[in-house]
């Protein structure tokens, strides 16, 4: 980015620069005086030894600079600076000190870049100690022992000069037995904005506070009515939890005057744990979460700290623009769900936070942008893209930092945030020393900045998007410190993307070639949205039967929108596994409505009613489902009178229905049978059930012999029919003499069963039994025992 810093001259304004160089020739009179006097060989040889003499230790020991107060002084205050210096030799240092050295000014924004770089003490450049009463001694630094050191000295001492930044080292100087001389032994060099006065412009800054988290609930949600819904862990609610990362966030941002970038799942998700929720652990059955009251704390603390504040919504989950452009646009459906999420972005923020926040705004990663992320990051609505000013580069030469708005075509605003001061607070700052350097360099980039130019200008600062706690507080002790300041002013993001662009700024987004390789290793592959694809697919098909089905649609449509976050950057392992737990789910709750198998049925006949059972294992109700039987030999066996049958379903949750099938045989054999689910629209549901129906048709001779055997019957009981009438034709007639036709039944034996029953019951043999008052009237006319004659009806 072409800045003031690279071009020399350039200075806040004419009067100032006229000082400076007043003051620099006035300063190297005599030095020009004394070297016209000496040989100039000498006097180079000497200077380079003592160069070399002086530098030879400056690393045995580590400064570390804990703390600097205040960050940003001004006329009037105390400076305190407070560190530890550290031994690192194998000798003891003797006679050691600390001293503050101010070096000199540093005009330009690259030359603080250098001198952040430098390691070793570098006579001249590292400036001189003030010494005096501002040395703190030490008689001896033992190896390996930290010595605590604290500085203070008022401002005025410093000797500073116009506003600038001015380097500042710390340095310990002492001497070794191996080296016995006084030296500067370690050094740490930091950097002392000074603006005592109000600048002639303030930069008007704007400073995006981004709470975004990782993806931390699944798909699966409980079958009560509430929904519980399940977590892949409790990470959240540590993130949440006080000294967390998030907690550390909200409890600093409420104070600063900055845009809030919320992405909206995190809201929904720890609003979902205030009602109650589940964990995923080791076991099948998940764990109930315990953090409610901690989920119910964070969000009353984050409402009351965004109130009268902007806040920006990404869209849900924060989808990865650039992976989304370089991969996933050819696959059907994708551009879809980013639509999805941005739609969802707004009321799912207003719901939880009761403020109405911003859509219009696209964030990619680092803030990397070309063509093709421009293009789908203004796809679903967007009309301004934050990039950042190492994407888009200033080729036109400009002196100065230009303002972040910038028109790129097609009504799309780029918003370019500035790349030193958006970059300033990566890396580990758990050590205050880290964190301290930190804050100055940023202070420090941010008034050369302002000093470039006299012109008023929009600067937007987008940090990275999930900073640690750490990383927090040395952000928000750097925007209290530039809030407090003469040089800037606080402004909202839809302000600077209002602001009049530079005339002169790039609006070249570089190709696509150009995206930084290290981001494009990071991306989601195109497997990635294919599968997205096949599981919005499976939900499409498993929605239609459901008669609630928001409550499968909604929880799926957000885990598929978590699937295509920039949080899996860098995870491919675990996006993967996100991926498969979703579409898994998904599957066995679409094979909770089934068709239970059968085994071999067997039809023994011409016609015959089969069952086909359908099973629904789901709490809700299904419906819009048909069930086909299709015979696969039609000419042996019909279905309804025809190849196949359909017939509607519907099923209550947790119950089966059974649906019978008329069909009709015409041959005999085993036919094969497929029961098939399908949707109202035609697609198949499920798979299908294969049974074998065994058809055994009744023959013409099979009739003849089962005919026969019932005439044989009816033969046998007319013949019994007529024999008791006879006998009671007889009775009726009293004792009459026994004819030739009867036959003679011999002597009885007295002894016999027989007998002993005829005597009891007063019969003689050959005679009916006794008739009884009881016994009706005979409802037939005696029996004529002559065979009947040729045609007589017989009447039975």
């Amino acid at each position: 980015m072409a800045e003031a810093a690279d071009f020399q001259g350039t200075s806040p304004s004419p009067a100032r620069r006229w000082m400076r160089r007043t003051a620099a020739l006035l300063a190297s009179a005599p030095l020009l005086a004394g070297l016209l006097q000496l040989p100039a060989a000498p006097a180079a040889d000497a200077a380079g030894q003592t160069s070399a003499r002086a530098a030879s230790g400056s690393r045995t020991v580590t400064v570390a600079l804990d703390s600097l107060s205040p960050s940003a002084p001004t006329e009037g205050d105390t400076l305190t600076v407070s560190g530890t210096v550290t031994n690192n030799g194998k000798q003891a240092v003797t006679d050691a000190h600390v001293d503050l050295r101010v070096g000199p000014e540093l005009t330009t924004r690259s030359a603080i870049d250098t001198a952040a770089k430098r390691t070793g003490y570098v006579p001249g450049a590292d400036g001189t100690a003030i010494g005096g009463s501002f040395t703190q001694e030490f008689a001896k630094l033992t190896p390996g022992v930290g010595e605590r050191f604290s500085i203070s000295v008022p401002v005025d001492d410093l000797d500073l000069g116009g506003s600038g930044v001015y380097q500042l080292g710390v340095s310990l100087s002492g001497e070794t037995a191996a080296q016995p001389w006084e030296q500067v032994l370690g050094i740490e060099r930091t950097f002392l904005p000074w603006q005592p006065d109000e600048a002639d412009a303030r930069t008007r800054t704007t400073v995006l506070w981004p709470l975004v988290s990782t993806a931390h609930m699944t798909a699966e949600t409980g079958s009560n009515e509430q929904q519980t819904p399940v977590f892949l862990n409790d990470d959240l609610a540590k993130e949440i939890a006080p000294g967390g990362r998030l907690e550390q966030l909200v409890s600093l941002g409420k104070d600063l005057d900055v845009t809030w970038v919320i992405d909206p799942d995190l809201l929904a998700s720890v609003d979902a744990m205030t009602r109650g929720y589940r964990v995923q652990g080791e076991g099948e059955t998940p764990t109930a979460g315990t953090r409610q009251a901690v989920a119910k704390q964070w969000l009353a603390d984050l409402q009351k700290a965004v109130a009268d504040k902007e806040v920006v919504a990404l869209p849900f989950a924060d989808p990865d623009l650039a992976s989304l452009a370089h991969n996933g646009t050819d696959v059907t459906g994708s551009l879809s769900q980013f639509k999805a999420a941005t739609d969802v972005a707004a009321t799912t923020v207003k719901t939880v936070l009761h403020v109405t926040p911003s859509t219009d705004f696209a964030w990619p990663v680092d803030g990397a942008v070309d063509p093709s992320i421009v293009k789908v990051a203004t796809s679903a609505g967007a009309d301004k893209v934050i990039a950042r000013s190492d994407s888009l580069e200033e080729t036109s030469g400009l002196p100065y930092t230009p303002s972040a708005a910038r028109p790129i075509g097609g009504g799309t605003t780029a918003v370019v945030a500035d790349a030193r001061l958006s970059t300033a607070f990566q890396g580990d700052l758990t050590k205050a020393s880290a964190n301290t350097l930190a804050v100055q360099k940023f202070l420090a980039q941010s008034l050369a900045l302002n000093l470039q130019t006299n012109q008023q200008r929009s600067i937007v600062i987008a940090p990275q998007r999930m900073p640690t706690a750490s990383q927090a507080r040395a952000m928000a002790e750097a925007v209290t410190a530039l809030q407090a300041g003469t040089w800037t002013e606080a402004q909202e993001l839809t302000a600077a993307a209002r602001a009049k662009p530079d005339p002169g700024a790039t609006t070249n987004v570089a190709s696509t070639s150009d995206y930084p390789s290290s981001l494009r290793k990071q991306e989601l592959p195109r497997s990635a949205f294919e599968q997205i694809a096949q599981t919005q697919d499976k939900l499409d098909s498993f929605k239609v039967i459901l008669t609630q089905q928001s409550r499968v649609v909604t929880p799926f449509g957000r885990a598929i929108n978590r699937e295509m976050s920039t949080s899996w950057r860098g995870l491919a392992t675990e996006a993967q596994g996100y991926r498969d737990g979703v579409e898994s789910y998904l599957d066995d709750l679409s094979e909770g409505v089934t068709l239970i198998d059968k085994s071999e049925t067997k039809l023994s006949g011409r016609s015959a009613t089969i069952p086909v059972t359908v099973q629904n294992n789901l709490v809700q109700g299904v419906d819009n489902l048909v069930l086909r039987l299709t015979s696969t030999s039609p000419t042996r066996l019909e279905i309804d009178g025809k190849a196949y049958d359909e017939q509607p379903v519907a099923v209550s949750g947790g119950h089966s229905q059974s649906v019978k099938f008329t069909t009709s045989a015409n041959a005999n054999g085993r036919v094969t049978v497929y029961a098939q689910l399908f949707t109202k629209d035609g697609h198949a549901y499920g798979a299908p059930v294969r049974f074998d129906v065994k058809v055994t048709e009744i023959t013409a001779t099979v009739m003849l012999v089962i005919g026969g055997g019932v005439l044989l019957l009816v033969l046998a009981g007319f013949r019994m029919y007529t024999q008791r009438k006879r006998a009671a034709a007889r009775e009726a007639d009293g004792d009459a003499p026994e004819t030739a036709d009867e036959p003679d039944d011999g002597p009885q034996n007295p002894e016999s069963p027989e007998h002993r029953l005829r005597e009891e019951s007063g019969a003689r043999p050959g005679a009916g039994a006794p008739e009884q008052p009881s016994d009706p009237t005979p409802d037939t006319p005696a029996e004529n025992a002559d065979p009947s004659g040729t045609g007589e009806r017989v009447d039975r």
